[in-house]
């Protein structure tokens, strides 16, 4: 299982921990100290995450899908710094 952690500008910390297959994401896990309201979707977002192609732009494109979707709040961190740091997590599960 890959790992990254991705310090944000302002601060913020995202740490995923990632499983690929091929060029998808086969199992994710999202934690840090950046602010997802409600709470709960942050597992859903995992999920919805998983069979994802391991592509900046489309991973970019879906989180902030997802976020407009559900009517969320990201605070701290934007959906690019959690791409950025997904494909990071990506190229070490190997």
């Amino acid at each position: 299982m890959g790992r990254a952690e991705l310090k944000v500008e302002g601060g913020k910390m995202i740490k995923i921990q990632l499983a690929r297959k091929k060029d998808k994401i086969e199992e994710i896990r999202i934690t840090g100290d950046f602010f997802l309201h409600p709470e709960d979707l942050i597992e859903e977002l995992e999920r919805m995450l998983m069979g994802c192609l391991l592509d900046e732009r489309i991973l970019t494109e879906s989180i902030k899908n997802f976020i407009d979707k559900k009517s969320a709040i990201l605070l701290g961190a934007s959906p690019e710094d959690f791409a950025k740091c997904i494909l990071m997590a990506g190229e070490k599960d190997g």
